[in-house]
């Protein structure tokens, strides 16, 4: 089964975020994987918005070593390619308006994919307000839509489904301090592709309310980096 009918398959899935940022060292990210290879997450995700391409190579090439786990590129730029991968999320930010990011990016990095076997899932990416503003809403130049704004959000995800977009990536950014509401994913779930949300998720309590709103898959990114213990929590989950 491929990555995409993977993610479609899933009622109650769990990615753990990786950003090569905050792991400049094999030294940092070594104890990392070991720990989350006990947890057995659904997928490694990898990205960052301001990652150099020396360490984003070389983090995807140790998470690939180490682990049995599925790798998913969740890239921040046109650089952030690697053949250790197993899938990568062709991003589009159109929640924004900054070409760059709409399809700037994406045909600078084109003569690099063709080189790479990897599967590549065309994805929309909807950046929505967290209560802060993250690096993704800094480094795009772009406006989050508000949480209030489920209607915007919706319309958004279906043009991106309409122009063949077949996942859709709902974030609240890095840090975020809210987590997506549940209505806002309740009605993003309704335009029928699989459903990825991410950032500001911290407890179980909202990983299931997400998961019951309507979200094929989580991903827990910054929680992990502050708890590292939370992937105890996360295995019990999975396993519930």
């Amino acid at each position: 089964m491929n990555i995409f009918d993977r993610i479609k398959s899933l009622s109650k899935g769990i990615a753990v975020l990786i950003d090569p940022d905050k792991f400049k060292t094999n030294e940092e990210l070594e104890p990392f994987l070991r720990k989350i290879e006990v947890a057995k997450p659904d997928f490694i995700f990898i990205g960052g918005s301001s990652v150099a391409k020396s360490d984003f190579d070389r983090c995807v090439s140790v998470v690939k070593s180490m682990l049995s786990i599925p790798i998913v590129l969740f890239p921040g730029a046109s650089h952030h390619l690697s053949n250790h991968a197993d899938a990568l999320l062709f991003l589009s930010l159109i929640s924004g308006r900054n070409p760059d990011f709409l399809i700037g990016q994406h045909v600078e990095a084109t003569d690099e994919l063709a080189k790479l076997d990897i599967e590549t899932i065309p994805t929309s990416y909807l950046l929505i307000d967290g209560g802060k503003m993250t690096s993704v809403q800094y480094i795009s130049r772009t406006q989050p839509i508000p949480q209030d704004e489920i209607s915007i959000a919706k319309k958004t995800a279906l043009a991106g489904k309409h122009l063949g977009q077949k996942l859709i990536y709902a974030d609240a950014g890095s840090g975020a301090i809210h987590p997506i509401s549940s209505a806002m994913i309740k009605a993003l779930s309704t335009v029928n592709s699989p459903l990825i949300i991410g950032g500001g998720l911290k407890t179980i309590k909202g990983i299931r309310e997400a998961h019951e709103s309507g979200a094929n898959l989580v991903v827990i990114g910054n929680k992990l980096e502050e708890d590292i213990d939370f992937l105890l929590d996360l295995k019990s989950y999975m396993k519930a």
